[in-house]
């Protein structure tokens, strides 16, 4: 059920995940999501988000001031 207008239906979808860290900004394009069917609000499964948060510190590690990726060859 959407947080936000309660609606019961999503539906799949893909996403740019962008992450502000204090030195950086890091940018995951094509990320995996449920997108509501009324207000368009996105979420990530657990699944999604555990390797979204390993993409992060990755980039954390190796990023200059932007780190731009895109999810398929970040996951593989």
């Amino acid at each position: 059920m959407c947080f936000y207008c309660k609606c019961k239906e999503t539906k799949q979808s893909i996403n740019t995940h962008v992450v502000t860290t204090e030195n950086s900004v890091i940018v995951i394009k094509d990320v995996p999501c449920l997108e509501c069917a009324q207000c368009g609000e996105k979420y990530y499964t657990d699944e999604i988000m555990g390797k979204l948060e390993n993409v992060v510190e990755q980039a954390k590690k190796m990023s200059g001031e932007v780190f731009v990726t895109e999810y398929n060859r970040a996951t593989a």
